[in-house]
């Protein structure tokens, strides 16, 4: 029992204790709650004594205090589980969409090339469809073929080269394998002469093949340098080689290809042995412009790729020799020259002048 200052023992009354402890419990929990402040502040101070009804309704209202300021919290807590678990649903969901989607496109992407590939096997099945290149290449390979021979040759055609001007296609020494079919542009093929200079031998525009150096020894006998920006194909040799051994047609038109470029040499080596200047450019222009219009070009227009220096070793002439025929050939009216243009006024007289038909 607590102690009076007298020395005797005091009797405090037990409402007194609960109501000390009451006052205590509730100022604990205003410290602890942002609400408590307002209760500590006012409440507390000027708390009367609480009887027991009074203490059952402050304990209520504590309790529901607690439950108030936790819910929010634990609503929003769960309110955000629930919004995670909505878009992994969704992502999930959409991962699918998009593998589907992705199958799908495959799958018309192969429908397209097969439609694609049939399409066009109905074409050259048809006789529509051709290789665009042999419409420009030297169509004497595929004179007189049937459409199942044309469709054969026209599977040489898987190597297509592009070279720039001044480029070599091939040189001197390189193994042989391959014919070149100009399909754009020009070239010229060089020899290399004792002495160390360079003989030009031959000019070879779109439409012509050339490599043919090098069947005998399988080794180029020569050099094939771009005129100007120029594409050609591969034309393998073995593979010409076999199916002319099928087909009547093909072989006869190979020997009527290779029986022309010796024709040509034979041709050099008479404007080299026995013809004045003005013959030998003669013929060069008037033998240009037949070869022109072979291809569907202007006979009477002439681009020359050449300059006067390759013309001239070409002809086996000199530099001044060239370029003083060329302006004769002017003052006489058989030309007109413009830069690297020519064009071919009087086109009879100028055969005449080669003793070739026009």
């Amino acid at each position: 029992m607590p102690m009076s200052a007298t020395g005797q023992t005091s009797f405090i009354p037990p409402c007194s204790l609960q109501i000390a402890r009451f006052r205590a419990n509730l100022i604990e929990c205003a410290q602890n709650r942002p609400w408590g402040s307002w209760v500590k502040n006012t409440h507390v101070k000027n708390a009367p004594q609480a009887g027991p009804g009074q203490r059952a309704a402050v304990s209520y209202l504590h309790g529901a205090a607690q439950r108030v300021a936790i819910n929010p919290a634990v609503a929003r807590l769960q309110q955000a589980l629930a919004q995670v678990d909505d878009l992994k649903r969704s992502l999930a969901s959409s991962e699918q969409q998009s593998a589907a989607v992705r199958k799908q496109v495959e799958i018309l992407t192969r429908a397209n090339a097969q439609l694609s590939d049939l399409a066009v096997q109905r074409e050259v099945r048809r006789g529509v469809t051709r290789c665009p290149a042999w419409d420009l290449t030297d169509l004497s390979l595929a004179e007189g073929l049937d459409l199942d021979d044309i469709s054969y040759i026209e599977q040489f055609l898987t190597t297509r080269i592009r070279f720039r001007k001044g480029d070599v296609l091939y040189r001197f020494g390189d193994g042989f394998d391959a014919l070149y079919a100009i399909r754009t542009g020009s070239c010229k093929t060089v020899l290399l002469a004792r002495d160390g200079q360079d003989q030009v031998a031959g000019h070879h525009i779109v439409g012509e093949i050339i490599g043919m150096d090098g069947i005998a020894s399988n080794i180029h006998q020569c050099q094939a340098t771009a005129l100007e920006d120029t594409e050609v194909w591969l034309l393998p040799f073995d593979r010409i080689d076999n199916f002319a051994r099928f087909s009547d047609q093909f072989r006869h038109n190979l020997h009527k290809l290779l029986s022309r470029e010796c024709s040509r040499a034979q041709t050099l080596m008479l404007l080299l042995g026995t013809m004045r200047a003005e013959k030998r450019l003669a013929v060069y222009l008037v033998d240009l412009s037949q070869r022109y219009r072979a291809r569907g070009f202007s006979p009477c227009e002439l681009v020359l790729r050449m300059t006067r220096g390759e013309i001239g070793s070409y002809l086996g002439l000199k530099l001044e020799t060239v370029c003083r025929q060329f302006s004769r050939f002017q003052r006489e009216g058989l030309i007109q020259v413009e830069g690297r243009v020519v064009k071919l006024l009087d086109r009879v007289a100028l055969s005449r002048l080669a003793d070739c038909s026009i």
